[in-house]
C-alpha cells in the first residue's frame, strides 16, 4: 500500500480520519521528543527507578536486591527494614516489565527511549477528547484547530521539557498525562464508566493526585442520567454508571494499600518519609502535606520569573531550580480567566482541575529541580479542554502568544539538564531560595 492509499484509507470515514490524525500526532510528537532527547534514547537513564523496580519484581521481591546503583546517586530511594525501596507509584514499572524481561536487566533497558515513545500518547488522545467535545456540541473549534491545540499542549506547555527527560519523575508525568487524556475521553457523557474508572485507577497508580479527578465523571454521570423528556434523574442509571466507574478505581486504591502494607507494614505509608534525602528533616517537622508549604508552592506556580543576571555573568538570565511560573511557560492559560462562553462542562472541569491541583500545592516539594511547574502536568489535559470550550477565537493574538509559549518551552526542552546550559539555571541545594537574592 502506498502512502497515498494509506492516507485515503484512514480518511474514508470521519472516525478513521480522527484515528488517523491521532496516530499522526503520536508519531510526529514522539519523533520530535526523541530528537530533542539526544543521548537519552541510546542508553538507560541515570534515574531508572522503574526499570530497577521491574527487575526486582522479576527476581521475586518488592525491594531492590541490593543498594541502589552508584550512577543513581542515591536519589529518591527509601530505606526501611534493612532494605532499599522504590517508593514511586508502580504502574510505569508495570509497563516496563516486559521490556526489562526481554533486555535481561535494568541496565540493559532503554527506559528513556521507552517513555519518550509513550510521550506522544497524551497529545494524540487529547485531540480525540477535544473532537468528542466538538461532537457533543461543546467545542466550537474545527478539527484543524483541535490538532493545533494538541500540538500546543505537546510543545507549548511544560509537558515538552518533561517528555524529553525519560527519568523517573518525568516518566511518571508522561504516563499519567496519557492516562488523564484517556480518562477525559471515556468520562465525557459518562459514556464508558468502566474504562473511565480503569484509566483513573491506573493514573492514581502513576501520579497519586490524579485520583482527585473523579469529580469529572460524577458530574458527567449526573447530567447524562437525566431523562431527556422530563429532565428527571434516572437514579438507577446513575447508580449503575457510578458503580461501574468505582469498581476498578477502588481496586486500584486497594492494591496500593496492600502494596504499602507489604512494603512498609502500614497500609497508609507510601514510603516517602523513608527517602534518604537532605530535606528529610523538613518532612519530619511538617509532614509531607501541610499548610506550611502552600505559600512557597503558590509562589512558584504564580510568580517565579527568570533572574536578570549581573554584568559579566556568562548567561543573560537564569531560571531558578524551582521552575518558572505557569503563566510564563504557557501564557495561553491566561485566556481561561475570561471565557467567551460557558458550557455545561465548564464547572466539572474547573472543579476537577482544582481538586487535582490542591494536593501538590500543600506538598513538601515544589517539583524542584525543574524548568517550569511540572506538577501542572497532572491537570494540563483538563486546562486544554477548558481552552477548547471557552469559545475563544484562535486569532492573531492567541497565535502570537502560542508561538511565544512554544519558543519558551523549546528552550526548556533544549536546556534543562543539558551539558553546556548549566549557566542558565540557578540551583541552590537547600531549596530555600525562591526569589533572586538582592
Amino acid at each position: 500500500m502506498t502512502i497515498a492509499q494509506w492516507v485515503r484509507a484512514l480518511s474514508s470515514t470521519p472516525e478513521r480520519r480522527r484515528l488517523g490524525l491521532a496516530l499522526s500526532l503520536w508519531l510526529v510528537t514522539s519523533v520530535a521528543f526523541a530528537a530533542f532527547a539526544g543521548d537519552t534514547v541510546w542508553g538507560h537513564t541515570a534515574y531508572n527507578h522503574y526499570a530497577l523496580l521491574a527487575e526486582a519484581w522479576l527476581s521475586g521481591q518488592l525491594h531492590l536486591p541490593s543498594a541502589p546503583p552508584s550512577y543513581a546517586g542515591n536519589n529518591d530511594f527509601a530505606y526501611y527494614g534493612g532494605q532499599w525501596w522504590v517508593v514511586f507509584p508502580p504502574f510505569p514499572a508495570v509497563l516496563l516489565l516486559p521490556i526489562v524481561w526481554l533486555a535481561g536487566s535494568a541496565e540493559r533497558t532503554l527506559d528513556g527511549a521507552y517513555f519518550i515513545a509513550l510521550a506522544g500518547v497524551a497529545p494524540a488522545v487529547l485531540f480525540l477528547a477535544l473532537e468528542k467535545l466538538r461532537r457533543m456540541g461543546l467545542s466550537t473549534h474545527n478539527q484543524r484547530e483541535h490538532v493545533w491545540l494538541a500540538l500546543l499542549f505537546a510543545f507549548g506547555s511544560v509537558y515538552f521539557f518533561t517528555a524529553v527527560q525519560g527519568t523517573v519523575w518525568y516518566a511518571a508525568h508522561v504516563v499519567a498525562a496519557g492516562l488523564a487524556a484517556l480518562y477525559l475521553y471515556f468520562a465525557l457523557d459518562a459514556a464508558h464508566p468502566l474504562l473511565a474508572g480503569l484509566m483513573l485507577g491506573l493514573a492514581f497508580l502513576t501520579r497519586t493526585p490524579l485520583v482527585f479527578a473523579a469529580p469529572l465523571f460524577f458530574f458527567e454521570a449526573w447530567r447524562s442520567s437525566k431523562l431527556e423528556a422530563s429532565g428527571e434523574l434516572d437514579v438507577k442509571r446513575l447508580v449503575q454508571r457510578c458503580a461501574w466507574f468505582a469498581a476498578p478505581l477502588a481496586a486500584a486504591v486497594a492494591l496500593a494499600l496492600v502494596h504499602n502494607q507489604l512494603r512498609f507494614d502500614d497500609v497508609t505509608e507510601f514510603g516517602y518519609r523513608y527517602l534518604q534525602i537532605r530535606w528529610r528533616e523538613r518532612i519530619e517537622a511538617w509532614g509531607l502535606f501541610d499548610y506550611h508549604y502552600l505559600a512557597k508552592n503558590l509562589g512558584v506556580l504564580l510568580t517565579s520569573l527568570p533572574y536578570k543576571t549581573a554584568a559579566g555573568h556568562p548567561a543573560p538570565f537564569q531560571i531558578n531550580g524551582h521552575g518558572l511560573a505557569l503563566w510564563v511557560t504557557t501564557p495561553v492559560y491566561l485566556w481561561l480567566l475570561w471565557p467567551r462562553r460557558l458550557t455545561r462542562s465548564h464547572v466539572p472541569l474547573y472543579v476537577t482541575t482544582v481538586c487535582v491541583a490542591l494536593p501538590t500545592l500543600f506538598y513538601q516539594n515544589t517539583g524542584w529541580v525543574q524548568f517550569g511547574y511540572r506538577f501542572s502536568n497532572d491537570y494540563a489535559i483538563f486546562l486544554f479542554a477548558l481552552l477548547a470550550l471557552g469559545g475563544y477565537r484562535l486569532g492573531r493574538l492567541f497565535t502570537a502568544v502560542a508561538v511565544l509559549a512554544v519558543a519558551v518551552n523549546t528552550f526548556g526542552a533544549l536546556s534543562f539538564q543539558r551539558r553546556g546550559f548549566e549557566k542558565y539555571y540557578f540551583i541552590e541545594r537547600t531549596q530555600r531560595v525562591l526569589y533572586q537574592p538582592d
